[in-house]
């Protein structure tokens, strides 16, 4: 097996509905610039207030995706 290496990076999603739909969010969003996504772990929630209501939940979430060196990137030009 080939060795790999990924890379880790910190998003926060935001949702007026849900933390799972913020979390969702940031993922979704990742997958539109990111190739090969491998792990999303949640690691903080958090809310949003406006008058001591809840205006939107925000999820950070920290994703994982397969590092592609310079080598790698240059073959794709």
């Amino acid at each position: 097996m080939a060795e790999s290496v990924y890379k880790v990076i910190e998003l926060v999603g935001t949702s007026t509905e849900s933390w799972e739909k913020a979390a969702k969010a940031a993922v979704d969003r990742a997958s539109k610039s990111l190739r090969d996504l491998r792990v999303a772990e949640v690691v903080e929630l958090d809310m949003q207030l406006s008058n001591g209501k809840v205006e939107a939940y925000r999820a950070k979430i920290k994703v994982s995706f397969k590092f592609e060196g310079e080598k790698a990137a240059g073959k794709k030009r």
